[in-house]
């Protein structure tokens, strides 16, 4: 279980540097990324709430920095395409995350591993879905697709996937928190402090500006 962004093509970006992107694809996150991965994620995070400004936020700043991370250091709840991704190395299926799901809300996926019930991800013509099932987790790839591939994993294989996600996760926001210090040095808190409340983990320490 990996979690990871949807990519998009950084057309004419410059405001930091980012790797080359294979779309359609996804990034996955973790604490191996090189420094140019991490400014990708950045890029596709700040830019996934990058929309202008209503109702009592603040009117959007000059400066086209300034501007792009606007959303993400003022938008009450973010949002970050893409999700957690399971691959069955047995079989070589893969769920991927839906349109319907964002990173931001990967914790649901505990869901079933306290109580069971169904989670969507999507909607025709791609619907992934996760139910439990006594204790079988059952990944659908496509529930709207008669036959669609399937991955099954107990409940307790579940949450070692999970608490590996989570690891993975903090690991990344600890790079990404270095980064910002080198590449983006006048806003290194506030925008580890927005992707800390974007994936839900406690922001680390970031050293003060000397």
């Amino acid at each position: 279980m990996q979690p990871v962004l949807e990519m998009d093509a950084p057309v004419g970006f410059d405001l930091w540097p980012v790797a080359e992107a294979e779309v359609p694809g996804f990034l996955a996150l973790s604490g191996a990324l090189s420094s140019t991965e991490v400014g990708t994620a950045v890029m596709l995070m700040a830019g996934g709430n990058d929309f202008d400004p209503d109702g009592d936020r603040p009117p959007r700043p000059p400066g086209a920095l300034d501007s792009f991370l606007h959303g993400l250091l003022t938008f009450d709840s973010l949002f970050a395409s893409g999700g957690l991704r399971v691959t069955d190395h047995a079989t070589g299926v893969t769920f991927l995350p839906g349109c319907c799901d964002g990173l931001e809300n990967w914790r649901d996926w505990h869901q079933l591993v306290e109580g069971g019930g169904l989670l969507g991800f999507g909607h025709d013509p791609v619907s992934p879905a996760a139910e439990r099932v006594g204790g079988t987790i059952r990944l659908t790839v496509n529930a709207e697709q008669k036959g669609s591939p399937v991955i099954e994993l107990s409940v307790a294989e579940l949450r070692d996937l999970l608490a590996g996600a989570e690891r993975d996760l903090a690991e990344f926001l600890a790079l990404a928190a270095a980064w910002a210090c080198v590449h983006l040095p006048a806003h290194s808190a506030p925008v580890t402090a927005a992707l800390a409340r974007l994936l839900d983990l406690p922001a680390p320490a970031v050293p003060p500006r000397a």
